[in-house]
């Protein structure tokens, strides 16, 4: 489906955004009369206009905060949150300050609004290899009680504090206590920290875990973890090693790096790939950057956030982040998701569950359900409605 946007890129990040309206994160009309606002692939007025919403209702919010409207101000802060990091989304230059400066804001508004939410949300660090990754732990009614927990971690592109839209809202809802972080190439561990994505993920989930057994309002025999987008590859690599996981969910699922970049570049820079003619692919992609919003955005910020200093480097590096060899070492039962028209990753969920040899299921989201883009954006209630139900059987068959 396209809004507004025949581009892809465009038109699926307005639809991303708007999803959130589902949990509080976004209003519909704000949402269209921005994009309407913006030039068709322009990355500049992207961010132009996506701001000037943000500020918009990010003052507004102040407002109702100063007069004691306390609803009102944190539905406020939950949607200018949103826009900012729409506006941030397309600043693919590290260097660039209005990364820090917008990103920040999101990072404000949102904690502004967490102050004001019925459910406690804690902010926390965990540790990590000499230093430590950023989350945040929702519980249903403080540490009164142990629950099951969902631990949920993005992909590619996600941050922090859109993870409580994508699954910390519906898991709270379910009687699910969730504990949401950012890892090596994502959110403040690359823009602050500037640690880049790593392959073993493995390495990234086992701390994780270890803080989430140590918190007393976890029931440690039902812990679930959620890959988002990339993530889809991220938890299932972590779930191949870390076998103190319950139950794994792949949303949507990811075997193989390379072959994802790969998908949409011409058979003839595949070849020229395959033959090693680095010079050729490095020069190519940069004119095919300077007219294809998508491949300009997955490939900048991809070395941005793996570190890597050309594209061809970029492709080299995704050679590492495949599940041959890995899948069959999953364990716990795993919940494959897939959406029919997905151009992030064609047919990867499927080459996913057929490799998997531990109990799974599939579960493809149609056109017909309005579900068909990638990671279902635009179907968050069906979404979480297949996931929670699913995730609720399967510890119950388990006798958790």
């Amino acid at each position: 489906m396209k809004i507004v946007f025949q581009d892809p890129t465009f038109s699926l990040q307005l639809l991303r955004t708007i999803s959130q309206t589902y949990y509080g994160g976004a209003d519909i009309g704000e949402c269209l009369s921005t994009a309407y606002r913006i030039e068709q692939g322009n990355f500049e007025s992207w961010y132009s206009e996506w701001f000037k919403t943000a500020e918009r209702v990010h003052k507004y919010a102040n407002e109702s905060s100063l007069s004691g409207h306390k609803v009102s101000a944190r539905d406020g802060y939950l949607r200018a949150s949103n826009y900012y990091r729409a506006a941030e989304f397309l600043l693919t230059d590290p260097e660039d300050s209005r990364i820090l400066e917008t990103w920040g804001r999101s990072k404000e508004c949102f904690n502004k609004a967490a102050e004001l939410f019925s459910f406690t949300v804690e902010s926390i660090e965990i540790p990590y290899e000499g230093t430590s990754l950023p989350g945040h732990m929702y519980t249903v009614d403080g540490n009164k009680n142990r629950r099951p927990t969902l631990i949920v971690h993005g992909g590619f592109d996600s941050t922090l504090e859109e993870l409580y839209t994508f699954a910390a809202a519906p898991a709270l809802q379910r009687g699910y206590n969730c504990l949401t972080f950012e890892g090596p190439g994502q959110g403040a561990v690359i823009r602050k920290k500037k640690i880049p994505f790593r392959f073993d993920w493995e390495k990234v989930v086992i701390p994780v875990m270890d803080y989430a057994l140590d918190r007393k309002e976890v029931d440690v025999q039902r812990i679930g973890l959620m890959g988002i987008s990339m993530g889809g590859y991220l938890a299932a690599r972590a779930a191949a090693y870390e076998h103190r996981i319950s139950a794994c969910i792949l949303y949507n699922g990811v075997y193989d790096g390379r072959e994802s970049f790969e998908s949409s570049f011409p058979l003839a820079l595949r070849k020229a790939y395959e033959n090693g003619d680095e010079k050729v692919v490095n020069a190519v992609l940069e004119i095919l950057m300077e007219t294809d919003p998508n491949l300009k955005f997955n490939m900048k910020h991809g070395m941005w956030t793996t570190g890597s200093k050309t594209p061809i480097e970029l492709i080299q590096k995704s050679t590492r982040f495949t599940l041959d060899g890995v899948a069959d070492k999953i364990r716990c039962p795993t919940l494959v998701l897939e959406a029919e028209k997905d151009d992030s990753f064609p047919g990867q969920p499927q080459k996913v569950f057929n490799a998997l040899t531990c109990p799974k299921t599939h579960i493809l989201f149609t056109e017909i359900e309005g579900a068909e883009e990638h990671c279902q954006c635009g179907a968050p209630a069906l979404s979480s409605q297949r996931i929670f139900d699913w995730l609720d059987q399967t510890f119950k068959k388990n006798g958790k």
